[in-house]
């Protein structure tokens, strides 16, 4: 295969995660604010910290292949946070926060391969120091994966302790800014 083929290739891509990470830089504010659990709505805003720092990181892939940063429309992403926006409108408490989790984890599953993908295709292209910022990335994006299990996991502890209304009596009870159930992540914001 020719070089020049696998660069064009490899660009497409670094491209197509450019405007995915913009478009979610955008969205994660927006899904924090929706959040009930005051642990998700922090773990969102962290990660958007993180997600702002791979903008800069896809920058520094950029500037090695001596390319302008410049996005192509990441139909996916676009695709996936729509998803997870309507999740986020449609239910209520817990099950909303749950919704969210499973749109951000599919947007972490998305990144995951898409870093990876790329990573493979710099390595081919002896691209080391691209190669290193991308597996950097993709790893952070493993541990935000993580993280979102480990608060859906505390969720569907804490709905163990449903009322008759189907709703977790320490989220509907949290909506004064107090837990009944005294278990983290199911606080909600005052």
């Amino acid at each position: 295969m020719k070089q020049e083929t696998l660069k064009e290739l490899f660009v497409e891509q670094i491209r197509d995660i450019y405007d995915a990470e913009k478009q979610l830089v955008k969205a994660l504010p927006k899904l924090a604010d929706a959040a009930d659990s005051e642990e998700l709505s922090d773990g969102l805003l962290n990660h958007l910290e993180e997600t702002k720092g791979h903008v800069s990181r896809l920058e520094e892939v950029f500037a090695q292949v001596q390319i302008a940063p410049r996005g192509k429309t990441c139909k996916a992403m676009k695709g996936l946070i729509e998803e997870g926006n309507e999740a986020s409108q449609e239910e209520e408490g817990a099950l909303r926060d749950l919704a969210i989790i499973a749109g951000a984890q599919r947007v972490e599953h998305y990144e995951i391969s898409a870093y990876g993908t790329a990573r493979t295709l710099a390595e081919h292209l002896g691209l080391s120091q691209a190669a290193r910022l991308l597996q950097q990335t993709e790893d952070e994006e493993r541990a935000a994966d993580t993280k979102l299990t480990e608060v859906a996991t505390t969720l569907y502890e804490s709905s163990d302790d449903m009322d008759d209304e189907g709703e977790t009596a320490s989220v509907g009870a949290s909506r004064s800014g107090h837990s009944t159930s005294g278990k983290p992540g199911t606080k909600k914001k005052g």
